[in-house]
């Protein structure tokens, strides 16, 4: 059962974790007989490439940026005789979106979706206290059955290419950090936790409650000790099941964090067989009428879609990178993100956890609106009947994978406040119905804290044509009134649209929190004009003007994540400017006038707005 522990790599008194990052042999299979000319022994005439990374913005030649099929990577990890008796584990951080793993000339593995970590059992196959060849096959094709969607179509000169139903670029490879491990034969491979307070007063409460089941695959005892920021010890237990009593207890609280140290050791009388260790923030979350509650207070969410995205390694992890996209959103007044459209390296939550942020944490399960433009498209009111596919069963068992390895990797983290399930998907058919229903009721069986559950509703999805909602802990709304319908002097028409949609919601008296997970106009940092036109910075300005003056109407609506953070890659086409420009920040982390605007309005927000149902009046938007 180790196989499927999604524990990050860490270094205890009975662990090791070796990073294997670095420059690793590479090389295109352009005609996919890489596993026929035995690539699975070494690679022929590779070169070399950065782990981890996009392998596509590397290179000057077009046909490798658009490459879809197989690429190939291979490394040499050194095994420690010190290592030999207990379990030697490799494991990634994600491939995208599919891998095969050798390890001296043997399969160990294989997984399939591009955004969550996988491991492989290599304790009878490497050599110890030697060098051990890995290798690595990676597969970026698109195919309607797997989580992201999308098409792989063959050109005229016989190369393949990606075809994706979503807006973003498909970057691909060993795009996280791969580790070599040792554990012992006798381990902790996981482990749950909920939280009950008692008597919460500013950010303590008088009693907390974490009840936890430890997972192991033996019989020992197991150890909890929990210390806090001063090492202190705070609360202990003993046994696979139980509960911390933490007296006084620091609380986890938005932009405030507060992380205690937990210890899980398993026994053998005072010898410790094994040992890991987490930071965990003590909260709860909850839905209760349109509130969103976190220890039982009205938060009001105000922060960013994203995407792990940057110049020259695409979308692999880079430390630095995540460095300066927190501190700017702590400077523009941020407390919240939506890890769209896909779940994040987990660097990047532990970062969260320390600082606060709020995370509604994305599974890959984008492009499920068969449409190159669905963000065009849906507006027009289109449909696509996706779920009646006959490959849909295939689809769905893909995509429950993919949330159960989520849930699984994230569920202790205390920046995630919700799972979102899906982004956009067509849900005018009758078909998508069941779908729905499988899908969150796997993500309520599967997370011990029960948080609450959405999916992001694309322009199509209104309240008389969406057939889906009603699954939704938190209605989560995409909406572009004023970008990709009724734009530019039209936009008077688009407030008109705009309303006339929230008046339909409002009238289905839901009693539900509402959110915006997406709004935004492309802009062009350059581009400046008076009056306004589309894509300049004028413009952007008073489309946000208007869109938050409609947010601000309606007591149900209790957050606002705009898209986007930052400009980033997708495919080229006439409707996007090497990239989407919807970036309140630039590709290079620099602000566009706009982002000025945000900081003053979220600056100016308390964090409880709107708790207890209380508007602006119409027309007007809140400027502090």
């Amino acid at each position: 059962m180790l196989e499927y522990s999604m524990l990050y790599p860490k270094s205890t008194a009975s662990r090791r974790a070796v990073p294997l990052n670095g420059m690793w042999k590479f090389r295109l299979d352009e005609n996919g007989t890489g596993r026929q000319q035995g690539w699975t022994d070494g690679i022929p005439g590779a070169d070399w490439i950065p782990v981890p990374a996009s392998f596509q913005d590397f290179y000057t030649d077009k046909d490798t940026r658009e490459f879809t099929g197989d690429v190939w990577y291979e490394t040499d990890a050194f095994v420690p005789s010190e290592w030999e008796g207990g379990q030697v584990l490799v494991r990634f951080g994600a491939a995208t979106h599919r891998a095969e793993v050798y390890v001296n000339g043997i399969k160990v593995t294989e997984h399939e979706g591009g955004f969550l970590p996988f491991l492989a059992d290599v304790t009878e196959i490497v050599r110890y206290n030697a060098h051990n060849k890995l290798i690595v096959k990676v597969n970026n094709e698109l195919t309607e059955t797997n989580i992201p969607c999308g098409q792989t179509i063959t050109l005229e000169n016989g190369k393949k290419m990606s075809k994706p139903y979503f807006d973003f670029f498909n970057y691909s490879g060993l795009q996280r950090a791969v580790y070599l491990m040792s554990v012992p034969t006798e381990a902790i491979f996981d482990f749950d936790l909920t939280y009950e307070l008692e008597g919460i007063e500013g950010d303590y409460a008088k009693t907390a409650k974490i009840a936890y089941h430890v997972k192991t695959n033996g019989g020992h005892l197991v150890k909890l000790a929990l210390f806090d920021e001063n090492g202190e010890e705070a609360a202990s237990a003993e046994g696979k099941d139980g509960i911390l009593e933490v007296r006084n207890a620091r609380l986890w609280q938005v932009r405030n964090a507060y992380l205690y140290r937990l210890v899980v050791q398993i026994l053998d009388d005072s010898l410790v067989l094994d040992e890991y260790e987490q930071e965990i923030g003590i909260r709860t979350v909850e839905v209760k009428g349109t509130d969103i509650l976190l220890n039982g207070k009205p938060v009001y969410l105000r922060g960013f879609g994203k995407h792990e995205d940057s110049d020259i390694v695409g979308r692999g992890f880079n430390i630095g990178v995540m460095k300066r996209d927190f501190e700017l959103m702590k400077w523009i007044g941020a407390n919240s993100f939506r890890t769209s459209h896909y779940p994040y390296a987990e660097e990047i939550y532990q970062m969260a956890d320390r600082e606060g942020f709020l995370v509604i944490d994305e599974v890959a399960a984008v492009g499920l609106f068969a449409s190159m433009m669905n963000f065009m498209e849906a507006s027009t009111g289109k449909q696509t009947a996706f779920f009646e596919k006959e490959t849909t069963p295939i689809l769905l068992k893909a995509h429950l994978k993919a949330i159960e390895e989520m849930v699984a990797r994230d569920k202790n983290h205390p920046c995630v406040i919700a799972w979102s399930l899906l982004n956009e998907p067509e849900t005018t058919n009758e078909a998508a119905v069941p779908y729905f229903k499988e899908v969150f009721e796997k993500a309520r069986e599967l997370d011990p804290q029960h948080r609450p559950r959405t999916f992001a509703l694309v322009m199509n999805s209104t309240p008389g044509a969406c057939k889906c909602y009603q699954f939704s802990d938190i209605i989560a709304l995409n909406r572009y009134f004023g970008w990709y319908v009724s734009g530019g002097y039209e936009i008077v028409n688009a407030q008109a649209m705009f309303r006339k949609e929230m008046d339909s919601w409002r009238a289905l008296n839901l009693n539900k929190p509402f959110i915006f997970t997406e709004y935004g106009a492309d802009t062009l940092a350059s581009e400046h004009k008076l009056p306004s036109v589309m894509w300049s910075q004028e413009y952007q300005k008073e489309y946000l003007e208007m869109t938050h003056s409609i947010f601000d109407s309606y007591d149900f609506v209790k957050g606002e994540q705009i898209w986007n953070f930052a400009d980033f890659q997708t495919w080229e086409g006439i409707l996007r400017v090497n990239g989407n420009k919807k970036g309140v920040f630039t590709r290079q982390r620099q602000p566009k006038d706009v982002a000025y605007l945000l900081k003053q309005r979220w600056e100016s927000l308390p964090l409880d707005f709107k708790a207890g149902g209380v508007a602006l009046p119409e027309g007007r938007s809140h400027n502090g």
